[in-house]
């Protein structure tokens, strides 16, 4: 019996086959073949030149530059695999329906079942390829050290050649040369980023973009300029009052400017005349304001910090014969009969200029607080409103003009109803 069945073929075939066939049983409970998805693998466009070359360009849309990718193989064999591992390629020439291109995936050195893309195709539009030349404005972020203010800026190259699809070129409305000036106290030529904006100030993708900036790339050269605080001086030998008035006090608003050179030109500056061919005013009878404009006076390559300061205005008090001049703050005068929910405010007026004419002894020795008022029983509306002042004053002195002011008034914001004035006061 043991001889018939050491000598039986058939009987060894079937063993081999059942030893086998347990084999593979074994591996795949041990290590069962699986799917695996893999990520955001970017798609390498191959054989691009077709399109190219035939003066034409194309964009990636649809957002299927990059791929999920799903791998079939061994348990084991998937754990080997990273997403580095895996090539996700379109090839131009299996271009169809001119719109979409067949994603191949390979994985070398890895064996596996089956691998797919998610989506399977690549979709591309096809365009016509542009080219145009755009000057380059150089712009900054971040803030130069205390003390310093940006001067000139200039990108070098000033300007480029950009070439890619049409539609894009077009939509190009604004090409930046943009540089971090963050801490910086000297002048210096910076390392610069091309940042491309459409006419919506929306940055431009330039992955299918090229230009001509070449090896040496894009900087822009940053002039540093120093700040000061430099006081503003008033050649007054022009103004004059009529007959039987005087000149009283004569100042400025702002009295000092805020102005930016380089280092040498602002140690040496230590004022800014205003001078007598500006203020030939003569024959003054009542208080005069005159605006000058101080960019006229400034020295060369002086300019202000803040370019839309550049208006002086230059206040003339004129004191009339028997009269003194009082100056009161907004803040001093008295409200009565603020509308509920509104606060008040005096925009840019900040003393009033009252002239009283009355005997010497009692204008020596009058005091105004509390006694210049404003009634807005009829201004219950947010608003700017030219209001009349009231001036509580002796029996024997009296006002030489009307005075008025003007009042800005808002609404109040939470519960407060009066954020500019503090004497507030209800009058039936």
């Amino acid at each position: 019996m043991r001889k018939k069945l050491m000598n039986n073929l058939g009987l060894k075939i079937l063993a081999f086959l059942a030893a086998v066939t347990l084999w593979f049983l074994v591996v795949n409970i041990d290590d069962p073949v699986t799917d695996r998805t893999f990520s955001d693998i970017p798609v390498t466009v191959i054989n691009d030149s077709i399109v190219t070359d035939a003066n034409r360009t194309y964009q990636i849309v649809d957002g299927t530059q990059k791929v999920d990718v799903t791998v079939t193989a061994t348990r084991s064999e998937l754990s080997r695999i990273s997403a580095e591992d895996i090539q996700a390629t379109a090839d131009m020439r299996e271009l169809t329906l001119g719109t979409q291109v067949p994603i191949q995936i390979s994985i070398e050195g890895h064996t596996y079942e089956a691998a797919y893309s998610t989506p399977r195709n690549l979709q591309v539009q096809i365009e016509e390829e542009a080219r145009n030349n755009f000057p380059i404005t150089p712009t900054t972020i971040g803030t130069v050290r205390e003390g310093y203010v940006i001067g000139n800026l200039k990108a070098d190259p000033e300007g480029v050649t950009i070439r890619g699809p049409k539609s894009v070129i077009n939509s190009i409305n604004r090409v930046c040369a943009e540089v971090d000036v963050s801490g910086l106290s000297e002048s210096a030529t910076l390392e610069a980023t091309l940042i491309l904006y459409d006419a919506n100030n929306n940055v431009i993708d330039q992955t299918l973009l090229t230009n001509n900036l070449g090896d040496e790339g894009l900087s822009v050269e940053v002039e540093l300029d120093q700040t000061k605080n430099v006081p503003i001086s008033l050649d007054t030998s022009g103004i004059s009052a009529a007959e039987g008035y005087s000149i009283g006090d004569i100042s400025c608003e702002p009295q000092e400017l805020l102005l930016s050179g380089d280092g040498d030109t602002m140690k040496d500056l230590d004022e800014i005349e205003i001078p007598e061919s500006e203020l030939e005013l003569s024959g003054l009878t009542e208080r005069t304001e005159h605006t000058v404009d101080i960019t006229e006076y400034l020295p060369e390559g002086v300019t202000l910090v803040d370019s839309n300061a550049s208006n002086v205005v230059v206040t003339i008090s004129v004191n009339q014969p028997g009269a003194q001049v009082f100056e009161v703050s907004t803040n001093a005068i008295v409200v009565s009969n603020l509308a509920e929910g509104l606060e008040i405010s005096y925009g840019s007026t900040v003393d009033l200029e009252l002239q009283i004419r009355g005997p010497e002894e009692t204008l020596d020795s009058l005091s105004l607080a509390k006694k210049v008022s404003i009634d807005l029983k009829d201004y219950t509306e947010a608003g700017t409103y030219t209001v009349p002042v009231s001036v509580e004053l002796p029996e024997d002195c009296r006002l030489v003009n009307d005075v008025q002011v003007e009042v800005v008034l808002r609404e109040a914001s939470g519960d407060q109803t009066d954020q500019g004035n503090n004497n507030t006061e209800e009058k039936e």
